[in-house]
């Protein structure tokens, strides 16, 4: 399980430093692909197929299910990581998140989520309270 919120920086070729307390789960490789915000989605390779397995059952006849394939599927990446706990963030997945120098790499429970910095803090800022809300919400319908 990921869990944590960490400041890291993508150096000048894209490449990533995780979180020392990551690695050893990830040491298998990853897949990256674009998150549904504007984020990347880090999944470790043995449970990426388990992860996204309801997006990959959705029905193809279907075009909303068409674009989530392309949105996720399309835009994975395998990476490794290297002896200094860093993987390369492909070109496309900076674009999708735009990220700058300065990310957050966040612990998610089954992922990992790589998040511009300020964009991190801008959701953080407009999201505060709101956990308290959708806590409400799902108690009352039994979740």
């Amino acid at each position: 399980m990921f869990y944590g919120e960490y400041e890291h920086t993508l150096d000048e070729k894209s490449r990533l430093t995780l979180p020392a307390r990551f690695r050893h789960a990830l040491a298998g490789g990853v897949v990256l692909t674009r998150g549904l915000e504007r984020n990347i989605d880090v999944f470790p390779r043995e449970s990426w197929d388990a992860s996204v397995a309801r997006i990959a059952e959705l029905d193809s006849l279907s075009r909303e299910a068409r674009e989530m394939k392309r949105h996720v599927f399309a835009g994975a990446s395998p990476a490794e990581l290297d002896r200094q706990g860093r993987i390369l963030v492909p070109p496309h997945l900076v674009a999708h998140a735009g990220l700058s120098k300065d990310v957050v790499v966040a612990g998610v429970h089954d992922r990992i989520e790589i998040w511009d910095r300020a964009e991190w803090a801008a959701r953080a800022s407009a999201n505060e309270g709101s956990a308290a809300d959708v806590a409400e919400r799902l108690a009352n319908t039994g979740r």
